[in-house]
């Protein structure tokens, strides 16, 4: 491996931001700096993460970030549903964002496994 962009969960990552960015072009304006913003920052949040955390070059930070990955990832999930719950979307329109979300936890946690130190 040469960096963080030849990890497949920052790949991954990154399809999930530009879906994110896609689907959110069509909320209303008014929300632009409300829950638009809040919900492309955390899909940002996630690969951004990764790829910080790579880059400090410690195990530990790296997990660390990892775990921070972690939770914007549930951030992200969370705007999306309530997009879905007030009318922004619907649930076929976040319904691959969020399995792929959902893959993406998964691989998140592997990487934390392997990151982790050994008993």
């Amino acid at each position: 491996m040469r960096g963080y962009r030849d990890l497949m969960v920052w790949q991954r990552s990154m399809g999930l931001a530009e879906g994110v960015y896609r689907l959110t072009k069509n909320f209303p304006g008014e929300e632009r700096f409300g829950l638009t913003s809040q919900t492309r920052r955390a899909a940002v949040s996630v690969p951004a993460n990764i790829a910080e955390g790579y880059g400090r070059g410690t195990r530990p930070s790296y997990a660390s970030f990892v775990r921070i990955a972690q939770g914007s990832l549930k951030e992200l999930e969370t705007h999306l549903i309530l997009a879905q719950r007030i009318g922004f979307c619907t649930d076929r329109d976040t319904e691959g964002l969020l399995g792929e979300a959902d893959e993406i936890g998964r691989m998140l946690r592997s990487l934390l496994t392997k990151l982790s130190p050994k008993p």
